[in-house]
């Protein structure tokens, strides 16, 4: 791990998130336009890539004035643009590497990590073009949550049954920093695309069930690179984070739920499998 004096971008992208779901539209553009002027004036972004966000954005705004008019277009731009700032195939980024081949434990297998500039960026798309993104405040049915959350965070020592992963009990030095990463920038474009995006659209459409379970096949089918049992653990999370979703009606706890797994794979079992 070491310093690089553009990290403090990241910090004001980071508030910029926290102010987007309080709900505080002035700090969140200024915010955002801040981390991204940031971002060229160090080199992390082109002028080129930033004009393309600024056009995207203004789509994102049309998609919000018309919503009727531009339904089709809108689900398949929206959704093809975030996946491909998931992927990293947006060019004209330079995302910063905070970690090299580091290793959470003795078990645990070697890894890097990245702050992300573009895939946070689709947060603020789907949020722009959807303000429903960050759901409806209801009233929660605790129980339903909590059997929830134990389900979910059973799927951890479940995969140490399969043999995937270990109890390795660990607080690796750079955990504050994978925390706020994994947090506001992996959690919360996740969620925002499959629960707060595509869950909703197609609840509107299929009913929660058929919402749910569509959303987090696809939500599985994301981590086709660490294969078919990746894919199921991921499915099975996926119906976990819809399900707080949906019960709370609020798109923070699915991140939260999200973040709480991910942070507790960390600390407890080998992260992010077991070395081979």
């Amino acid at each position: 791990m070491f310093y690089d004096p553009s990290i403090w971008l990241w910090l004001v992208l980071a508030a910029a998130i926290i102010a987007a779901f309080a709900r505080h539209h002035i700090a969140t553009i200024s915010l955002l336009v801040s981390s991204l002027v940031a971002a060229i004036y160090y080199d992390r972004l082109t002028l080129i890539t930033a004009g393309t966000i600024a056009v995207v954005f203004v789509i994102a705004w049309l998609i919000r004035q018309h919503p009727s008019r531009y339904k089709p277009f809108a689900v398949l731009f929206l959704v093809v643009w975030s996946i491909a700032l998931f992927l990293h195939q947006i060019p004209g980024f330079d995302n910063l590497q905070v970690l090299h081949n580091a290793i959470s434990g003795p078990q645990s297998q070697p890894f890097s990590m990245y702050l992300n500039l573009d895939k946070p960026l689709a947060f603020f798309t789907l949020l722009l073009a959807y303000p429903a993104l960050l759901g409806t405040a209801r009233t929660i049915n605790k129980p339903a949550i909590i059997t929830t959350l134990l389900a979910l965070f059973s799927l951890l020592p479940l995969a140490v049954v399969l043999g995937a992963l270990k109890f390795e009990f660990s607080i690796p030095t750079w955990w504050w920093l994978f925390a706020i990463n994994n947090l506001l920038f992996t959690c919360v474009a996740e969620e925002a695309l499959f629960r707060g995006y595509i869950q909703q659209q197609l609840t509107n459409k299929l009913g929660i069930w058929g919402g749910l379970m569509i959303a987090s096949a696809l939500f599985g089918l994301a981590y086709f690179s660490g294969g078919v049992l990746l894919m199921l653990f991921a499915t099975l999370a996926g119906i976990g984070y819809g399900l707080i979703f949906h019960l709370s009606g609020r798109l923070w706890a699915a991140v939260l739920a999200h973040f709480a797994f991910n942070f507790l794979h960390l600390i407890v079992f080998t992260y992010p499998i077991l070395k081979s």
